[in-house]
Parts: structure tokens; C-alpha cells; sequence
């Protein structure tokens, strides 16, 4: 038995292999993340005596490359939760924070869990692409919330509440009616300095320009807004610039956005699962990629209760002698980023309050029993993967039968 362990940092890997008896074979060494040297640990290892298993935090996105190399190259290699190893027991009342003592504590993890240490499965390079833009995607997402803020923090200091005057839905490529607006009219004196008529004629012209609808009666609603406005900012060179800047980072996010929002859609619906996903209420051509890109290949999961457990919706336990509590939080130890579109998806279910749907009707039961807001929103979204594991995985049962009945007839 060889166990190795491996403490994961950007640019470098701290290596530790161990054997039962507190053997060392090799101490702590550091592997910088060169093919030489990768391939050069890859052989040692294989040349190693005996059953030979490699462990290593599943943290950020250091340990893929790592990960990479050493499934490509064989070796049984096993990434686990980084709570599972800082929960281990050191037998120290001393913590030391370094790469050699936590490759160290990765090595006699392996040894002491070593029948229960489950083979890493790398996901296929459109899962894992799919998984990558999720993550570029709630990046942006967050800059355009920021870029809007900072915008709408301007407009109230040159137009304020120009950003309210229109509701309309962003278009396909991220615009939106209230963006361009302040675009043209940055200054309420770009309004109230015109004639009522002078400006829905400018108005008019400005909504064919841009494609928009024209409406009479919305003209006379800004012109009589714009009246009674106070700016703190004047009408000049310096504030027409910042707020045609702040309108430019925000359209450059948005299209960003919605260029990342269409390609993940694309690419998910290469997967074989699409179909039955985006038929689940909740799913759309958002959150469904999102759903997919955390989850990835639902085979990986024994069991619905590891689905559950991943994803960190799954009830705790807090029994002790004659005390058995009733409520207990949920564990929170799995994917945030699964949680979060779990929490959208339950949201729109909600919402939408579809009655024949079976995770929304149990969200309801929840909520008329009394149950807090919180509550009734992660059981809904427990309920909910329990629901896509079992559509999903039969889903892929009958069109793996159906695979195989095709090339048994290509036989005959």
C-alpha cells in the first residue's frame, strides 16, 4: 500500500507517499507544474511496489492539470472535499498551515480511508467547458450588476430616476430601453430644455432610431418628470463623458452576458440529458446550463443522497443521548454554485406556483404547514434533485437500451 498525498498550490504541487507503519518513502517535496516533472512523479509512482493510491483536495481549480496528468496516465487518483481532510484527526494538539504538513496529513488520510476512496472522474471536455463559462458567467453577471449601479448612482446625480422610465425586457444582444435612453438624454436638461412638443418629436425620432415603440402619452410622462428634477451635476463636457462611459462598461458586460448565456445553452444542448432537463418546471435556457455545469454527469452519483449531499441541501442529524432535535440546519459542505441556482429555480417555481408540478407541491405543503422561508426553499430544492436524478438517470437507461438494441440488430 503507497499512499500519496498532495497539497495542491498554483504553479507547484507538495507531494508526501507514505505506508502503513508510518513508513515514509518520500517526504515532502515540492513538483513544480512542468510536463518534465509531472511526468517524471507519474513513473516514480508507477514504478512504486504494490497497490498505489494518489488523494488531493478538491479545491479551486488548481488540482485539474494535476488531476488531468494522472488520469490520463492511469493512475487510480481520488479528489475529496476539503473539509473531509481538515476534519481528520492529526493525533496533535498542534495545527501547523503549510504545504508539507497538510501533504503530510493528505498521505495518512489516503492510508486511513483507503477501501472507501472513490476513483476521480474527470468530466468530458464539454462538461467541464460547459462548467468553466457557469463560472465566467456568474462573473460577468456580477460586473453587470456593478456597471448598473454605478450608473444608476450617477443618473441621480444628473437624471434621477431616468433609469425607472421604461420596464421593458433586454433585447437579444444585452440592450435595454432605460440604457440607451440615458445614453441619448444623460442630462435632464437634454429634456426640460426642449418644448413639450420639441421633445416628443426628438423622442419620436430617437424610438425609430433604436427600434423601439413610440408612445405619446410615455413622451408627456418624461417631459412632466423632468420638470420638477434637481441635478447636482451640470450639463457639461465632463458629465456627458461619465455617464457615456458608465453606459458603455454596462453595455459591453451585458453583451457579454447574453453572448455567454446563448453559448452555454448551445453547448448544453449537446448533452444527452438535454431534453428531459428542459422539461423539468423551473428549467429554462439559463438555469438549465448552469444546473447541468454544476451537477455534470449524473453517473458519478451512487445515489440520490449523494446528489443531495453534493449540492450541501441534504438535513443534518443532531441526536445526543435522550435528545433528539427535530430541525437541523442543512449541511452547506457541498457546491455554493449549485445552491444558488437551486435557490433561482425554486424561486421561479414559486412564483409561477405551477399546481401540477410535484416539487413546487411540496414547497406549498411546506409553507402552509408554517415553515420559515428558508425551509421550505432548500427541502424544494432536496426534493427537486431528487426528481432529476431519477428522470435523468432513466432517461439515460433507455437511451443506452435503445443504443444497444440498435447495434444488435447492426450485428444480425
Amino acid at each position: 500500500m503507497n499512499a500519496v498525498g498532495i497539497d495542491v498550490s498554483k504553479g507547484k504541487s507538495t507531494v508526501t507517499i507514505r505506508q502503513p507503519g508510518d513508513v515514509v518513502l518520500m517526504p515532502p517535496r515540492d513538483i513544480p507544474h512542468t510536463q518534465s516533472d509531472i511526468n517524471a512523479l507519474i513513473e516514480y509512482i508507477r514504478g512504486l511496489d504494490g497497490e498505489t493510491k494518489v488523494c488531493m483536495e478538491h479545491t479551486g481549480r488548481y488540482y485539474e492539470p494535476v488531476a488531468t496528468w494522472l488520469s490520463d496516465a492511469g493512475v487510480f487518483f481520488s479528489a475529496v472535499n476539503p473539509m473531509l481532510i481538515k476534519d481528520f484527526g492529526d493525533d496533535s494538539l498542534r495545527s501547523p498551515k503549510t504545504d508539507k504538513a497538510d501533504s503530510k496529513k493528505i498521505a495518512r488520510y489516503t492510508l486511513d480511508r483507503w477501501a472507501k476512496l472513490k476513483q476521480y472522474g474527470s468530466m468530458d471536455k464539454t462538461r467541464n467547458q460547459l462548467k468553466t463559462m457557469n463560472r465566467q458567467f456568474g462573473f460577468y453577471m456580477a460586473q453587470k450588476t456593478s456597471m448598473k449601479n454605478n450608473l444608476i448612482a450617477l443618473l441621480d446625480q444628473t437624471f434621477p430616476g431616468a433609469n425607472d422610465f421604461f420596464d421593458s425586457p433586454a433585447r437579444s444582444n444585452g440592450s435595454q430601453k432605460w440604457v440607451d435612453f440615458v445614453h441619448t438624454y444623460w442630462h435632464v436638461d437634454c429634456v426640460r430644455s426642449k418644448s413639450p412638443d420639441a421633445f416628443t418629436e426628438h423622442y419620436r425620432n430617437w424610438c425609430k432610431r433604436k427600434g423601439y415603440n413610440f408612445s405619446p402619452q410615455k413622451a408627456r410622462d418624461i417631459y412632466q418628470s423632468s420638470s420638477g428634477l434637481i441635478a447636482v451635476f451640470p450639463k457639461d463636457a465632463n458629465t456627458k463623458m461619465l455617464i457615456r462611459q458608465a453606459v458603455a462598461m454596462l453595455d459591453t458586460a451585458s453583451q457579454t452576458v447574453e453572448s455567454l448565456r446563448l453559448e452555454m445553452d448551445n453547448t448544453a444542448s449537446s448533452l444527452p440529458e438535454y431534453p428531459v432537463v428542459m422539461a423539468m418546471n423551473g428549467v429554462g435556457p439559463t438555469l438549465g446550463p448552469q444546473l447541468r455545469a454544476e451537477i455534470g454527469d449524473v453517473a458519478r452519483f451512487t445515489h440520490r443522497g449523494a446528489l443531495t449531499a453534493f449540492a450541501g441541501v441534504d438535513p443534518g442529524k443532531d441526536d445526543s443521548g435522550q435528545r433528539v432535535r427535530k430541525s437541523v440546519p442543512t449541511t452547506k459542505k457541498g457546491s455554493p454554485y449549485l445552491r444558488k441556482t437551486l435557490f433561482q429555480i425554486m424561486d421561479g417555481l414559486i412564483k409561477r406556483s405551477p399546481a401540477d408540478d410535484p416539487v413546487y407541491a411540496f414547497m406549498d405543503k411546506k409553507r402552509a404547514q408554517g415553515k420559515p422561508y428558508y425551509v421550505y426553499m432548500t427541502a424544494g430544492a432536496n426534493k427537486f434533485l431528487r426528481v432529476y436524478y431519477g428522470r435523468v438517470k432513466e432517461y439515460l437507461a433507455t437511451l443506452a437500451q435503445a443504443s444497444d438494441g440498435e447495434a444488435g440488430n447492426d450485428g444480425i
